[in-house]
């Protein structure tokens, strides 16, 4: 064939006698004609594709540069040209085998070969007809396969028709649309009269993957191959039609800017004509009546009016125009002097609060008095700054919102968690690009008045870097003798922030450096009991949820039996954001069976709870249900409110070392090792005996090794569990203990111990051992929990043991060994 011959073919599309004819200029060898369908049976040399799939009646070039290829099609030409051709599951294999080529390929017949100058090797064939590998005669040095013949049964009824126009409809569509296809793809289409001639010329001139391509390849009966190409046909024809719709609307777009830019230049030439104000001079006049009218400190004014002088000089092209013009719009909508009016009735204000939130009263409180003062003396009281400390979900970001309301402030609030750059508080200069006004200013601006409500959430989570320290910079934020003059590097001048009533928030305050806790007012939120959940649970959240999940009281009610029940056993928190986790998760199943049309309950008791939220998945009451040697139960605060922590002590023999596992802290170790010099001291008083400690090795382990422990107060918990071991006297499993222990067995005080106790009653302990010295934070408990529990305040370590420890227990008989 010659190489004009086939330039026009691939002109053309690549096809060749694709309507029964031999194409002018074809060679008149046997091979091009049309095949007889017959069930036969050969062996062809087999050439791999990546990336493509060869059709029947397809004339197309082939580059083959892979050795094995190479050899096949060398073979098949000395032969009589004849080849398979079966597409790689997987274009990355280089050398593919059996199980990496598909079963059902085309047999092709070769026209012509040529070799090019960098080693790779040009085929021109065609496609004749589909064939099955049957099975594989040799894989080197090239792959050589048996094959039979498949044939296509030749359907000519009204339902084929209507697929072929179908599918030529779509197939024009899509000529249309797409640039990639030529429009003589769609003239040859028209002249096919076999259905599956058809489906093989339009699935070969789709872009679509060598999956889908195999798919059509595979499907014998062209009814059913005329229907996967439709499908596919569809889905392409949905994509160009949508990337046409982008295309015109992007070509819209730009024709309206154009005409809009032209338009703008000749009101501009008439305007200059008429001797009319053009729009930068008018822009000028509207800023300087903002600036009169913002009410601005003199200051400022003096400020703004010099921006806007500058501003006026300019050119309008100058970059420098909406630098300043973004700075004068900053200026005018800052709120300089609106204010709002305080609430000042307090009773209203303590029904707002009230009805909000229950339980709280210190905080309530606070806010009560900083409104009966400034009822007063409003001139000469300067705005509190409140910090809430507590655990996550006790209530300190809603009473924020609630106390902005019982003042009749304006609510707005800014987290500062994973705040790390000082420019995030105070801004960036105006010399840099994109510069803006720091969150303080930016959160003023949107409250609108001079006085609103101001949170400062997660105020411990502020970072530090090689930025600067974000919380030097809350110093003048949050210091009243400070903040009435607050610096912004954007604004470069004074902003009033006195009369704002801050309120920070936290969840432990630990990492707020000393100088800006010395600034706040903290109040404490410690965890709720069971009793204050249960009433928030009845007050707030079952209202709050059945609301916002379509149901009302009519038709979904919670007894106080499954309330108390999700309260000790489908949750354990210090607040209640997992018990209104929870209820909603009922209420949303109970919607559903209610969109259903099905039966739904009206009343949720603890029977039915297993049933819309599983197994409980902790366990109420005590942690340890007997009497052991060797294990104590502790007490220890956490930033969730506080838990319990058993330590286990075991003894072997050894030679007299010391081993604490469990992620304990330092302060943890010195504590365990004060508490074992104790117990070596005091061994003849404690009925220690026959106990060589050169050659007992102790193990203290505190269990939930993930979790990181520090602190002194476990001490007399890890001292009791020690001496229970030596001494085999069982710790009474009822009884749980917090305390820092000296080596001469002195009992010193610890810090968080309301929630410690709180703790306790959760995990259902009945009696407590405290230092003597927080007998005074006793003002801080419930009297809920004062009744459920008893207090032993203990000055020494043998008061702790004359409580904790049972009388010896017998030894373990012999051949057995004790273990701790």
């Amino acid at each position: 064939m010659a190489d004009t011959d086939m330039e026009q073919l691939l002109e053309e599309g690549g096809f060749l006698a694709i309507s029964g004819r031999r194409a002018e200029g074809a060679p008149q060898d046997s091979r091009d004609e049309i095949v007889e369908q017959t069930d036969e049976i050969a062996e062809y040399p087999l050439l791999p594709l990546r990336d493509t799939v060869i059709f029947p009646h397809m004339v197309t070039p082939l580059f083959v540069g892979r050795d094995r290829s190479l050899k096949a099609v060398e073979a098949a030409m000395t032969t009589e040209g004849t080849i398979v051709v079966v597409a790689q599951k997987d274009a990355e294999v280089q050398e593919p085998g059996p199980d990496d080529i598909y079963t059902i390929g085309t047999e092709m017949s070769i026209a012509r070969m040529w070799h090019l100058p960098d080693g790779t090797t040009n085929i021109w064939g065609q496609g004749r007809r589909r064939v099955e590998i049957l099975n594989f005669m040799q894989v080197d040095p090239y792959i050589k396969v048996r094959v039979r013949n498949i044939i296509e049964p030749s359907e000519k009824n009204l339902s084929t028709q209507a697929l072929m126009r179908a599918v030529l409809a779509l197939f024009e569509k899509c000529v249309q649309l797409d640039r990639n296809l030529p429009e003589d793809a769609y003239v040859i289409a028209m002249n096919i009269d076999e259905p599956g001639w058809l489906a093989d010329l339009v699935a070969s001139s789709l872009n679509i993957d060598v999956e889908k391509r195999q798919e059509i390849l595979e499907a014998i009966q062209s009814a059913a191959r005329l229907q996967q190409l439709s499908i596919l046909l569809a889905q392409e024809l949905d994509v160009l039609e949508l990337e046409d719709r982008i295309h015109s609307q992007v070509q819209q777009e730009v024709d309206k800017s154009q005409r809009e830019y032209f338009l703008r230049q000749q009101m501009k030439a008439i305007q200059t004509e008429l001797g009319e104000i053009d729009g930068q001079f008018q822009e000028l006049n509207e800023l300087r009546e903002k600036i009169a009218g913002a009410e601005m400190p003199e200051e400022v004014c003096l400020k703004a009016e010099k921006e806007l002088g500058r501003l006026s000089s300019m050119p309008p092209a100058s970059p420098e125009v909406s630098v300043i013009r973004t700075y004068l719009d900053w200026l005018i909508e800052l709120p300089w002097s609106k204010a709002t009016e305080d609430n000042m009735d307090i009773s209203a204000a303590a029904k707002v609060l009230e009805d909000s939130h229950y339980g709280l009263a210190k905080a309530k409180e606070r806010i009560l008095e900083y409104m009966a003062v400034r009822k007063l003396a409003a001139d000469k009281m300067r705005s509190p700054i409140l910090c809430f400390v507590g655990p996550p979900g006790t209530g300190k970001t809603s009473l924020g919102k609630a106390i902005a309301q019982a003042l009749g402030r304006k609510f707005v609030r800014v987290s500062l968690g994973g705040v790390r750059d000082e420019a995030e508080i105070r801004g960036h200069r105006r010399t840099y690009v994109g510069a803006m006004p720091g969150r303080i200013i930016q959160t003023m601006r949107r409250a609108e008045t001079i006085n609103p409500l101001f949170m400062l959430d997660e105020i411990d989570k502020v970072g530090i870097d090689f930025r600067g320290d974000p919380s030097a910079a809350l110093l003048e934020v949050l210091d009243p003798e400070q903040n009435h003059a607050f610096s912004d590097h954007y604004l470069d001048v004074s902003y009033d922030l006195s009369k704002v009533m801050f309120v920070t928030t936290a969840n432990i305050l630990d990492p707020v450096p000393p100088a800006l806790r010395d600034r706040m007012e903290v109040i404490e939120f410690p965890g709720y009991i069971e009793e204050e959940k249960l009433e928030i649970a009845r007050r707030f959240l079952v209202p709050r949820q059945l609301a916002e999940n379509g149901l009302d009281e009519t038709k979904l009610r919670f007894s106080d039996g499954a309330l108390r029940q999700i309260i000790r056993e489908y949750t354990y928190e210090a607040g209640v954001r997992n018990l209104e986790r929870e209820i909603a998760n009922i209420c949303r199943k109970v919607a559903r069976r209610v969109a259903d049309g099905k039966q739904a309950p009206r009343r949720i008791t603890a029977q039915s709870l297993v049933k819309y939220l599983g197994p409980p998945q902790f366990t109420y009451g005590l942690a340890e249900k007997e009497d052991e040697i060797g294990v104590a139960m502790g007490i220890a605060w956490t930033e969730a409110g506080g838990d319990i922590m058993p330590v286990e002590v075991t003894l072997m023999e050894g030679k007299g070392s010391l081993m604490l596992t469990g992620q304990l802290g330092e302060v943890m170790q010195e504590s365990g090792q004060a508490a074992l010099s104790y117990a070596r001291s005091h061994a003849e008083e404690l009925g220690i005996k026959e106990r060589n400690f050169d050659k007992l090795d102790i193990h203290i382990h505190v269990p939930e090794g993930a979790i990181p422990k520090d602190g002194p107060s476990a001490g007399i918990t890890m001292a009791t569990a020690l001496v229970s071991a030596l001494a085999r006297r069982p710790v009474r499993h009822d009884v749980g203990m917090t305390g820092e222990i000296t080596l001469r067995g002195r009992v010193l005080p610890i810090g968080g111990f309301k929630e410690k106790v709180l703790a306790a009653h959760r995990a259902g302990l009945k009696t407590v051992i405290l230092p003597k010295r927080n007998k005074k934070d006793m003002v801080e408990i419930p009297n809920k929990v004062k009744r459920d529990m008893e207090f032993v305040f203990v000055e020494r370590m043998d008061e702790v043991l004359a409580v904790a420890l049972l009388p010896e227990s017998k030894p373990p008989p012999k051949g057995r060994r004790a273990s701790h």
